[in-house]
């Protein structure tokens, strides 16, 4: 037997995994229903008229174009979740994201719901299809358009059109990608009008059934501008594309037909060179997946063993654990997923006995916590790997930097610079999953959004801010109550306490992963127990991306 093997401690009959275990299948049907109501788009009417004009909805359009029993793997699927209400919302932003195999082959989907709103890009439908773009850019991922969209929400066009995360970055990724050699192919499957009409045509093969538009302004528009009477047909119809202005490469009958050209095509593309990273066999956890839920505990007071975590996720439950007996309170160390040689940086939930340096004296180091040895073997980790061309996964459960006068004297502050350097400046593909919390400055450290992860994956438990409920609601209520006394208000206890409860609904409710997924601050809520299948999905992904950058950090405090 390997000594790198993790041994696993789970008591599957304990209260208390039975407990966590109910916890999470609570959190986790509640997502999956919402989802499935998300999934629904506009609704049963949108989906008949979509049916009545010959066309298949997106959903069904995707399900016909990837590989027979291979799964869809979608991304920003929670994109403006409880946005835009008074406007009727826009599930999903009115575009569907994701990845799939089409033709064996691994590709990027962004599909216009034509049932949200004629398929108009709202401000997070275009921050969204702007979201798959870059992950396609930054892993080299052939992409796929299915286009059926009336173009701009004008009431919010202010929120849609000028900025550089607004509707024009689309089409300057489209001349991006090109010119990168990363194949697109774009099917205009419905209506595509106005400035959406570039789309198509800065793509590498375009394809248009019968029946759909494509011209930058439609007949009504035209008639308006210039009074030149004309039909839809005559003006940008599929025929007039195919025959007069040679737009279009294929002209199909119908959304069959466009789909099987689109599989034709990428069955044909060409094979880039492969990543430098190392694959091998893979080979399962010795532990199932599914225990998951009864070892994560979402209470911040509970204890667990992250190594459990891990031993779950990686191939054959194996793990090279990194300077095992320092800086304990983040675990690092060197693995397989799916095959894939990785290295983990992972937030170690157990309070851990140390002796702290210099006097030798016994104290406590908390769990979810990164103290300054900790943070410098965590920074140096991430330099080997990047040195040694091995991609980085990091799992979340961090309260943040330990505080105080002991850690200030420690050096905590130049020691969370280094790893925060060393995060930001790493050249490797990096994967982030948020398990529990992920607060303050160890979000940054440990690969949040804003350091550019590859992907970004978020648990049902997942809880994302500056800071947890508790204090950030006694600071938030403690300020409100001295602005209200020096307007001369006095509280009672039970006003305080009405106020601190109100407070802390509020932000608990923007912890929520829904929320930070509405935003697209991650990239999927994902179920714990499928984990592995999420990162290797990603890993394959990255794999697709041969260019690895030369590794610099600049100066480092050390």
């Amino acid at each position: 037997m390997s000594d790198t093997l993790i041994e696993t401690n789970v008591d599957a009959k304990s209260a208390e995994f039975q407990k966590n275990s109910r916890q999470m299948v609570d959190r986790l049907t509640e997502i999956k229903n919402e989802e499935e109501q998300i999934r629904q788009g506009g609704g049963a009417k949108a989906i008949e008229s979509q049916h009545k004009k010959g066309r298949l909805t997106a959903r069904q359009r995707i399900a016909k174009l990837i590989d027979p029993k291979s799964e869809f793997f979608e991304l920003g699927l929670y994109a403006a979740y409880e946005m835009y209400e008074e406007w009727g919302g826009a599930p999903a932003a009115g575009t569907i994201t994701g990845l799939a195999r089409v033709s064996g082959r691994l590709v990027m989907i962004i599909a216009n719901d034509a049932t949200v709103k004629a398929g108009a890009f709202f401000p997070m439908t275009a921050k969204k299809v702007i979201r798959a773009q870059n992950i396609a850019i930054e892993n080299r991922i052939p992409t796929i358009y299915l286009v059926d969209s009336a173009g701009v929400f004008l009431p919010l066009q202010e929120d849609v059109f000028p900025d550089t995360d607004d509707f024009g970055r689309v089409f300057r990724n489209n001349a991006v990608m090109s010119a990168q050699g990363i194949p697109q192919v774009t099917a205009i499957m419905g209506m595509c009008v106005a400035g959406g009409a570039y789309l198509p045509v800065m793509c590498d093969h375009i394809l248009m059934t019968e029946g759909s538009g494509l011209f930058l302004a439609g007949p009504a528009l035209v008639q308006a501008a210039i009074g030149q009477k004309t039909s839809a047909e005559d003006l940008g119809g599929a025929k007039m594309h195919a025959q007069i202005s040679g737009t279009v490469d294929f002209r199909e009958p119908d959304d069959e037909a466009c789909i099987a050209r689109i599989r034709a095509l990428v069955d044909k593309l060409g094979h880039p060179p492969a990543a430098p990273f190392d694959h091998k066999a893979p080979r399962p956890p010795k532990h199932p997946g599914e225990e998951i839920y009864g070892i994560f505990s979402s209470n911040p007071a509970k204890q667990y063993d992250m190594r459990e975590i891990i031993s779950r996720i990686v191939d054959g439950s194996e793990f090279e654990e990194y300077r095992a007996e320092y800086g304990q309170t983040v675990l690092c160390g060197f693995a397989r997923i799916g095959g894939w040689a990785v290295g983990i940086v992972a937030n170690q939930k157990k309070h851990v006995a140390v002796a702290a340096p210099g006097t030798g004296e016994k104290r406590v180091e908390f769990g979810g916590v990164i103290y300054t040895e900790a943070a410098d073997k965590a920074a140096r980790f991430i330099l080997d790997c990047n040195q040694n061309l091995i991609p980085l996964i990091f799992l979340h459960d961090v309260n943040g930097f330990m505080v105080g006068k002991e850690a200030e004297w420690s050096g905590i502050i130049r020691a969370g610079a280094k790893m925060v350097n060393a995060v930001a400046n790493s050249v490797v593909p990096k994967i982030a999953v948020i398990c529990g919390g992920s607060f303050g400055a160890g979000h940054y450290a440990m690969c949040g959004k804003a350091y550019d992860p590859r992907f970004i994956f978020a648990w049902p438990t997942a809880r994302y801010a500056v800071m947890g409920g508790d204090s950030a609601a006694g600071t938030l209520v403690e300020i409100k109550i001295k602005q209200l006394e020096r307007e001369g208000k006095k509280l009672t206890e039970a006003q305080k306490k009405e106020l601190y409860d109100s407070v802390r609904a509020t932000y608990e409710h923007q912890t929520d992963p829904r929320y930070a997924a509405a935003r697209l601050w991650v990239d999927a809520i994902i179920d714990p127990a499928h984990t592995r299948e999420a990162l290797i999905e990603a890993l394959e992904a990255a794999s697709l991306n041969p260019h690895v950058a030369e590794f610099k950090t600049g100066v480092l405090q050390t």
